[in-house]
């Protein structure tokens, strides 16, 4: 594995891409300013986050930084073409679809990927590559195609680092096993709540592929101390089942002090191979939240008692 130190906790940028609700400029620089001050170091967007929006407002503020303390991380295998149909992103995003998304996974679209990033940027490298939902579009070209692309550029000095962000961990399992991957970005597969990708962990362990992962509020539902009736998880409507696991963790939280976000995020890191959690925010205030989650101490017998709950 790359020796790249991420910190323990990460920024991730679709927020400040205008996920599900546009965000003012300012909003948006003064929530990366304030995980620049609360001591975050690492860095994550890709040019889907708001058809690159994400990628110009994060550059706004790091390429004032010294570029030697901070490491940066987008993703390629969707380039960003003009577009004139007009109306706004039909993809989650609120911005005006004046560019479309077109996935290319080929040696030629990833350099491009790589150069146009730069450009959003304003950045003269990113240190992390990551092919992005290789498992949406189409696995086995990302294996083929976009993965011995990613080595060739790390081989080149063009990145320090390479790896996959992906939703399924039987995909980024089988990534693993096909290339020589720095990291593994995981969304929402190794949580408090669930945790069917240790395979996948276990084998990044042998491998030296550090895992950052991603989705740790499990799409909101572990986010608040008290899980509300119309909680999120995986970005539909909580299933009252799911409600109820949850909320046996949250009292279990609660019995040692502790509030379920807190244990939420920093329960991952528990797991050797998981080097870095990154977390979204789309305000100041909920960097200074999730920094504060993350230096919180929990006392050793919580785990044990979460554990146990989730096996009954």
């Amino acid at each position: 594995m790359n020796s790249l130190d991420l910190g323990k906790l990460g920024f991730g940028g679709a927020g400040i891409g205008n996920l599900y609700r546009a965000i003012p400029d300012g909003e948006a620089l003064a929530t990366v300013l304030a995980a620049w001050d609360a001591g975050i170091r690492y860095f994550d967007t890709a040019p889907h986050y708001g058809l690159g929006l994400s990628e110009q407002r994060l550059g706004a503020v790091l390429r004032d930084k010294p570029r030697n303390e901070f490491i940066i991380s987008t993703k390629v295998g969707r380039l960003l073409e003009p577009n004139s149909s007009g109306g706004q992103d039909p993809e989650g995003f609120d911005v005006p679809a004046t560019t479309r998304r077109v996935w290319d996974f080929s040696e030629a679209g990833i350099r491009r990927s790589i150069e146009d990033s730069l450009e959003r940027l304003g950045l003269d490298h990113v240190d992390i590559a990551y092919l992005h939902d290789a498992d949406v579009h189409d696995l086995q070209a990302g294996i083929s195609q976009g993965l011995p692309a990613l080595e060739k550029l790390r081989d080149e000095g063009v990145v320090r680092a390479i790896g996959v962000g992906l939703n399924s961990a039987e995909a980024a399992l089988e990534c693993v096993e096909a290339a020589d991957l720095d990291l593994v970005m995981l969304a929402g597969r190794y949580t408090l709540l669930e945790q069917p990708s240790v395979p996948l962990l276990e084998r990044c362990v042998e491998r030296r592929t550090g895992v950052v992962n991603v989705g740790a509020y499990n799409s909101g539902l572990l986010a608040r101390p008290e899980v509300p009736d119309d909680a999120h998880y995986n970005y539909n409507q909580a299933p009252p089942t799911v409600l109820a696991r949850a909320r046996r963790l949250a009292a279990v939280c609660r019995d040692f002090g502790v509030d379920l976000p807190t244990a939420a995020l920093q329960f991952p890191l528990r797991h050797p191979a998981v080097v870095n959690v990154t977390v979204g925010a789309t305000s100041p205030e909920q960097v200074v939240t999730n920094a504060a989650r993350m230096g919180a101490p929990v006392p050793e017998e919580l785990w044990a008692a979460l554990e146990a709950t989730r096996r009954d």
